[in-house]
């Protein structure tokens, strides 16, 4: 991966980490399945209006669309609404990591270097040693909740990936199409027919500005641009290499945590992020000087040998 692209990827997991902070600020407001909901609906309608479908093949827009945009949010905004705290969610979200990896390894056949593997070993340890030193932060059903989010995420990268988008943008965008159905009919369900939409009329107020900035973010930096950038670096890249970058999220996420909401990161957990980083960059090797343009075309035709 070039050092451009390392600083794409490192961008992405910025955004991503304030995406946990805007969820937070953002549930104050909504309940979270319409949250959810709305989130994608933002981006959907102009998508809609404006934006060509991509052209890929239907069944990889609808599995990225529901994994990536449908189950993570899902389990995640409900996590965080019953007690999953703010960072702690940013750090077990990113099982979606080693989930990508080993989803790419057993279905498309991609090869991990043994420096990737260890990479990806060294992060991993980083998270569970934050994890272990907040075990006593959270409940058990929020922790996992927030794991099936992240298996959503990973199989919304591999739909991604399959995908192979000429125009990645235009995947992202219309991914957010897909969401909005299910989760307002779960909102419909479980919240009730109009407390979302009661709780979207009171956030027109001097009050309610600060709801209306966290769809804003969540919509507009975290989907559109952190996802489009996501979704481009995996049509170049094998997911093995991109997916590590997800686990510098939570460094991000536990920052913000203890700089806004006062949740103080430990020694343990600052020295295990230190850990996380390094092995982010251990287990993201530069490639083989080979054009993207035919690494891909490798891989389509390994998809298509195998369809």
């Amino acid at each position: 991966m070039t050092a451009r692209h390392r600083l794409l990827a490192v961008l992405v997991a910025a955004l991503w980490g304030g995406n946990f902070l805007a969820i937070h600020v953002g549930l104050d407001h909504f309940p979270p399945l319409f949250l959810a909901g709305l989130r994608m609906l933002v981006v959907a309608v102009p998508a809609l209006l404006f934006v060509p479908r991509p052209q890929v093949p239907l069944r990889w827009l609808l599995g990225y669309g529901l994994g990536f945009g449908t189950v993570q949010f899902l389990f995640l905004f409900v996590a965080m609404d019953v007690g999953m705290p703010t960072g702690l969610a940013s750090l077990v979200l990113q099982a979606s990591a080693p989930f990508t990896v080993l989803l790419g390894a057993l279905l498309l056949r991609e090869r991990l270097s043994v420096q990737q593997v260890v990479g990806i070993g060294l992060a991993v340890l980083g998270l569970a040693a934050i994890a272990i030193s907040r075990a006593q932060a959270a409940a058990l059903v929020p922790v996992l909740l927030t794991l099936c989010g992240a298996s959503g995420w990973a199989f919304g990268n591999l739909c991604s990936r399959l995908a192979a988008p000429p125009r990645p943008m235009h995947l992202t965008l219309w991914m957010c199409v897909i969401p909005p159905i299910p989760l307002f009919a779960a909102s419909m369900v479980t919240e009730g027919p109009g407390a979302g939409w009661s709780a979207l009329g009171a956030a027109f107020s001097v009050e309610g500005l600060p709801g209306l900035a966290a769809v804003g973010y969540l919509s507009l930096m975290a989907t559109v641009v952190g996802s489009g950038i996501w979704t481009w670096l995996l049509r170049r890249y094998p997911a093995g290499v991109v997916a590590p970058y997800s686990l510098l999220v939570p460094v991000v996420g536990i920052a913000l945590a203890a700089a806004v909401l006062g949740e103080r990161p430990s020694v343990v957990e600052l020295v295990a992020a230190v850990v996380i980083v390094g092995g982010v960059l251990l287990g993201t090797p530069r490639p083989a000087r080979t054009a993207p343009a035919a690494v891909v075309g490798n891989r389509e035709t390994l998809v298509g040998d195998r369809a």
